[in-house]
């Protein structure tokens, strides 16, 4: 039986090119390496951007590694022994992306061993997907904004994500409108809130806001308010995407039984890795809901290339925040493992994730 022989992380801070805000200049990764008792190797990583780092470390250092160091190197098993051994923690948030460190290691070890990518591990079923053009831009000027809206359709993005939430409804009605037209009426259109607005601003804003022709309004209330977001739905004409900030499985499925989601966007790394993030992109598949899968699109493009097709549901999207790649920040020790050109992501040949970091 193949166990896990050695598993380490460390912290590795890596400068935005374009800052998210005055105090987020920098990302934080932790990257990990498992070795296995036969010799494989994986190196996978979790990821914040501005809070929690040093915890994450902490807990994959003093308590997801002793517990998985000996045990057998099946990604599922092993994920599940130890949610169930931290889940004293918390069943998600610094828990499952300290986990995540360690399932995405044991999957590269995995796919290595057996000399193929992740995409041919799990069973490519598309050779592209679409992507589309997303920014942290809420503190951008209009001028700026539509800048980058430009730098979008140059690059060949049917389809682009901005933010909202200005404390005036009546600049986010400008801001979006100068969007849309910039953008045309062919090319889809997608705005975030960022868990900025309560229930009845939610609804006040997306009735001034629908006029535009939106794709989906996401993450309009905090989070964790399935009430909310259950009311919201029933109050908007727009389709509601969520996930980012939900942390595992069963999420999933309140917000999804609830009617509180017509669109789940996964974070790979917040929900625990790829062994969860399988489980959740079924259950959205039974709930026949899209998954665009959120950020991180060197590793979530590669998986949205597996995912089974749905007859009459959208086929998953990536998200290309401009500037953020772990690629074009210069972090990795590798070629980036995907490429976005014309607007649509592919692979290019590597083993295992592709993800190492320098």
């Amino acid at each position: 039986m193949t166990t896990i022989a050695a598993f380490d992380a460390r912290l590795v801070r890596v400068p935005l090119t374009r800052p998210w805000a005055s105090d987020v200049t920098s990302v934080g990764v932790i990257a990990t390496h498992v070795a296995r008792s036969d010799g494989a190797e994986g190196w996978g990583f979790s990821w914040t951007p501005q809070i929690g780092a040093e915890a994450v470390l902490a807990h994959l250092n003093h308590d997801i590694a002793p517990f998985a160091v000996g045990r057998p190197a099946d990604a599922a098993e092993l994920w599940d022994a130890t949610w169930a051994h931290i889940h004293e923690a918390g069943g998600g948030g610094v828990t499952t992306i300290g986990l995540a460190g360690l399932d995405l290691a044991v999957w590269d070890a995995a796919s290595r061993a057996a000399g193929t990518s992740i995409t041919d591990h799990l069973g490519q079923v598309r050779s592209s997907v679409a992507a589309y053009g997303s920014g942290v831009n809420l503190h951008y000027s209009q001028e700026e904004l539509l800048a980058q809206v430009q730098r979008w359709i140059d690059a060949g993005f049917e389809g682009v994500k901005i933010k909202v939430g200005k404390p005036d409804l009546a600049e986010d009605v400008a801001r979006v409108g100068a969007v849309r037209d910039l953008l045309g009426p062919d090319r889809a259109l997608m705005i975030d809130a960022n868990q900025r607005w309560h229930l009845d601003r939610a609804a006040e804003s997306i009735e001034a806001l629908s006029a535009f022709d939106l794709a989906w309004i996401e993450e309009p209330l905090r989070a964790d308010d399935l009430a909310g977001h259950t009311e919201l739905a029933q109050r908007i004409d727009v389709p509601i995407a969520v996930g980012e900030n939900l942390h595992t499985v069963h999420r999933f499925g309140d917000f999804l039984r609830a009617g509180a989601a017509q669109i789940v966007q996964p974070n790979i790394v917040r929900v625990g890795g790829i062994t969860p993030f399988l489980r959740i992109a079924s259950l959205a598949a039974e709930h026949r809901v899209p998954l665009h899968p959120h950020l991180l699109p060197e590793l979530s493009g590669q998986l949205a290339l597996t995912l089974p097709a749905v007859p009459g549901v959208a086929e998953p999207l990536a998200e290309d925040v401009e500037d953020a790649g772990f690629g074009a920040l210069g972090a990795l020790a590798d070629p980036s493992p995907v490429t976005i050109t014309e607007g649509r992501l592919s692979v290019v040949p590597h083993l295992g994730l592709g993800i190492r970091f320098r």
